[in-house]
């Protein structure tokens, strides 16, 4: 299925139902008095983060969600059914945002939280609420209020632990294909990668992380060039990025350096939180390389960017490196989560 990570909705809770007027009318009992009921509370409406959902897709085509509207009341003071909750499920990673006002109303990231985006009406009063000492016959009762309704705007954030960054046609899908059972598409031009495509990475039986492949970023991304305005943000959520680059572009291509340079620039200018993220550097493509010229060629691109940080080279084709790379990616996250709950 197509990823979709916006979408609008309209969600409508129910109205309260209405109380009513009415009075006891039985043999032998002439002056039987009020016994009008209540109305029922409105249903109201939760966004709900389910497992088995990962994409907004369906939104595109059912975007109207609405709770059932409140009983009225009835006789004999007998009150009216509540509506049902209308319980709209959507991938774990949402973030639902007012559409008109652009205010954040929650995030859900976990499986089975849920947030009420529109509450139902409440019921209205029968007029046995208005029975008194000095009014027995009352003939008041109030209506129950509207539920309430609204526009909002849902965006997925992928949730990954690992995300790879880098500019179109690095290799970022091959990698993905090579260590996890993700199918990205793979071709020797840029944008294959239209939409992020998660992969399982299982190290052993029982240790495994979510690894991201993002749609490629090029230079203007931050300002809404190309695809990665739309897809940067999925990167704020990773715990550990790979900067991926092709050490053998084609002539027609940026140089590693330079393309390198300009990624660096666009997290920058996205945010500091993403430009200071741990990030790892990954050189791959080795295998265009002729065997004795890799390190050298590979080294003068680690001077050059005066990286400081861990280096990894590989060949995500030839599946190069790949397997170390992947260790110590999940030796990494095991001493992360370890410090987090220290």
């Amino acid at each position: 299925m197509k990823f979709v990570d916006e979408a609008e909705i309209r969600v409508e809770a129910g109205d309260g139902g209405n109380g009513i007027a009415t009075f006891r009318r039985e043999k032998f009992i002439p002056m039987g008095g009020p016994d009008g009921g209540d109305g029922g509370d409105g249903g109201s409406v939760y966004l709900v983060a389910a497992e088995n959902v990962n994409t907004l897709a369906d939104f595109r085509y059912h975007s109207v969600h609405r709770a059932q509207r409140g009983q009225n009341g009835m006789a004999r003071n007998c009150t009216g059914r509540k509506g049902e909750d209308c319980f709209v499920h959507v991938p774990p990673g949402t973030v639902v945002y007012e559409a008109e006002t652009d205010e954040k109303i929650g995030d859900l990231t976990k499986a089975g939280e849920r947030l009420l985006v529109a509450k139902g009406g409440f019921h209205g009063l029968g007029n046995t609420r208005f029975k008194s000492s000095v009014n027995r016959a009352p003939q008041q009762f109030t209506k129950g209020s509207p539920g309430e309704q609204r526009v909002l705007r849902l965006e997925l954030m992928v949730i990954a632990d690992v995300g790879l960054l880098g500019m179109p046609n690095a290799g970022k899908s091959s990698l993905i294909r090579a260590v996890s059972s993700a199918r990205p598409k793979v071709a020797d031009y840029p944008f294959t990668t239209l939409h992020p495509n998660l992969g399982v990475v299982k190290v052993d039986d029982l240790r495994s992380f979510v690894i991201a492949d993002i749609p490629g970023v090029i230079e203007g991304a931050a300002e809404g060039a190309g695809l990665g305005l739309q897809f940067l943000r999925h990167l704020s959520r990773t715990g550990l990025l790979l900067h991926v680059i092709d050490v053998a572009p084609y002539e027609s291509m940026e140089a590693p350096v330079e393309a390198a340079h300009k990624i660096i620039h666009e997290l920058e200018q996205w945010s500091d939180e993403l430009a200071d993220k741990p990030r790892w550097l990954v050189l791959n493509k080795i295998d265009r390389l002729p065997e004795n010229e890799v390190d050298g060629h590979c080294r003068r691109i680690v001077e050059e960017l005066g990286w400081q940080g861990p280096v990894y080279i590989i060949s995500a084709l030839k599946k190069q490196g790949t397997q170390e790379l992947m260790y110590a990616i999940m030796d990494y996250l095991e001493q992360q989560r370890q410090a987090q709950d220290e």
